[in-house]
């Protein structure tokens, strides 16, 4: 029984103790969790919940139905999970509410991370910023397969003057996992970076989102 382990190795005692970082991905889950099944106490049920997803990121994409069929979850766990995600998203959209200033690469990723990292469709989407890369907006704009056919430079050029950008951060998804630039990748940067220079909007990184992982364009001198 849980209640009988050591209070240092118990979830909710050791994050007190030492922050939700010295958790693993199990302990958080049976944070969230709460209680076991019959049988089953509350670690070793999250242990089987991430056994047969692979992983929290995957645990987060699950259907209401994948997710149910798991013995001792229900539909009230997955509406809290879900709930979950979307006040991480929410948080990370205020910390880049209009008008903050990107002080790092690692501001945008967290922020681009939480937004894509679990879409099971690609999306093209971009970061509006001002001339001392304060943030403007933020639009999913291209959905579906994303190559040179689907993003369309004329709409990303149309929305860049309309929220009166001075620069912009690029974006979009790898559902595959693949943290990656393709080819197809590095012709829509170019052919971006050239339809947005024309109006004097520069391009500061293209990021390719990819579970919780981020490949940046430009530091990988890309861009």
């Amino acid at each position: 029984m849980l209640k009988d382990w050591p209070s240092g190795e118990k979830p909710r005692e050791k994050l007190l103790a030492h922050g939700a970082a010295s958790l693993s991905d199990a302990e958080l889950l049976a944070i969230f969790l709460r209680t076991g099944a019959k049988g089953c106490h509350v670690v070793d049920l999250a242990r089987q919940l991430l056994s047969s997803f692979g992983s929290i990121s995957a645990v987060y994409k699950a259907s209401r139905d994948e997710f149910c069929q798991v013995h001792g979850l229900g539909t009230a766990k997955y509406v809290q999970l879900q709930a979950c995600l979307e006040m991480t998203k929410r948080f990370l959209s205020e910390e880049l509410k209009q008008g903050q200033c990107l002080t790092s690469s690692q501001m945008g990723k967290d922020f681009l991370i939480a937004q894509l990292r679990n879409e099971s469709q690609e999306i093209f989407a971009v970061l509006f910023l001002d001339n001392q890369h304060q943030v403007l907006h933020f639009e999913q704009l291209f959905y579906g397969t994303i190559n040179a056919s689907a993003v369309y430079p004329r709409i990303v050029v149309e929305k860049a003057i309309k929220h009166q950008s001075s620069a912009v951060i690029l974006a979009h998804n790898h559902p595959s996992g693949v943290a990656e630039a393709s080819h197809a990748d590095k012709s829509i940067t170019t052919q971006l970076k050239q339809a947005l220079a024309l109006i004097d909007i520069k391009v500061l990184d293209h990021m390719i989102i990819a579970g919780h992982r981020c490949f940046s364009f430009a530091e990988h001198g890309l861009i």
